[in-house]
């Protein structure tokens, strides 16, 4: 039986370690920089383009056109036959100077630009509020749910594991300086979510052994359910995880939804099995140690 709570100090050092280098990273960018972290044109303002090709083209040679003009440039493929490019330095100048190099290449007409739009700062600021305020409530209500479903010991446990899958997701794009996109704040919720349902079967298997194996230490009960449980997690994460990769590897144009997917999805499972369960084990053995305590004093 593998013994997960025997090992609480390591896989907290893990965690943290990841997310310590993260911080760094962060305060490194923040002052070389002055950004802690990359943000797309979704956050900071920036011109975006949508041109309809007509026919099969090869990325990397839109990439050439786009990077004679501009250098921070996100090139995405709606389909086989359609291009859109994002950049915060791009200009209405330098868009139209892009068009028209590919009109060269690809013998275009005026039409073939679909769409060309300016993301405006402001929008972009009341964006970061509004994804902020999303995931706070999120993860609010998910602490109250689990509070009523199991205990407030449980709910404590899974929203600190909710926070930890954040907060390496973003050390992940901090270390290899990803920028981020409304698409990562869609992401980030739907890791939330997943996160949770792993996390409330080790839970429920926890509450059922409680009542079940009385004779049991908390130690004991905790790493018997996750013994219960383990296999579940690891194809339900291995069938996950095969899924959005291959979507990421072969749907370019929902690459920024499935980057933050791949990572909280991995950090997901760790934390139900290596965060969450030694968390409840901690705050439910500092609640007998106040109960003996409080009954030690009464019989005084």
């Amino acid at each position: 039986m593998l013994k997960v709570i025997k090992h609480t100090k390591v896989w907290f050092a893990i965690s943290l370690a990841i997310i310590c280098l993260g911080v760094a990273f962060m305060i490194y960018r923040g002052v070389t920089t002055g950004k802690p972290l990359e943000f797309g044109i979704d956050f900071i303002g920036g011109n975006s383009i949508d041109v309809r090709i007509g026919k099969s083209f090869a990325k990397t040679d839109i990439e050439k056109i786009v990077n004679k003009y501009v250098k921070d440039s996100t090139v995405t493929t709606a389909n086989t036959t359609e291009v859109e490019i994002k950049s915060s330095s791009m200009t209405d100048k330098d868009a139209d100077k892009i068009f028209k190099d590919m009109q060269k290449k690809y013998n275009l007409k005026s039409k073939a630009l679909v769409s060309q739009e300016k993301i405006g700062g402001t929008i972009g600021d009341e964006l970061k509020t509004k994804a902020l305020i999303a995931l706070a409530i999120a993860l609010v209500f998910i602490l109250l749910y689990i509070a009523w479903r199991f205990e407030f010991k449980f709910g404590i446990s899974a929203m600190i594991s909710l926070v930890h899958d954040v907060l390496v997701t973003l050390s992940v794009y901090a270390i290899f300086g990803i920028p981020l996109n409304s698409p990562f704040i869609a992401g980030m919720l739907t890791i939330i979510g997943y996160s949770m349902s792993d996390t409330i079967v080790v839970f429920d298997r926890i509450r059922e052994n409680s009542r079940k194996h009385r004779r049991m230490s908390t130690e004991e009960i905790a790493d018997f359910s996750i013994n219960e449980t383990l296999t579940r997690s690891i194809y339900t994460v291995l069938t996950v995880l095969i899924a959005v990769t291959s979507v990421h590897i072969f749907v370019p144009s929902v690459r920024e939804f499935t980057k933050p997917l791949i990572v909280g999805v991995i950090s997901g499972c760790y934390s139900s099995i290596f965060i969450a369960s030694p968390l409840w084990v901690i705050f439910k053995k500092r609640t007998n140690k106040k109960k003996l305590q409080n009954k030690a004093l009464a019989q005084k």
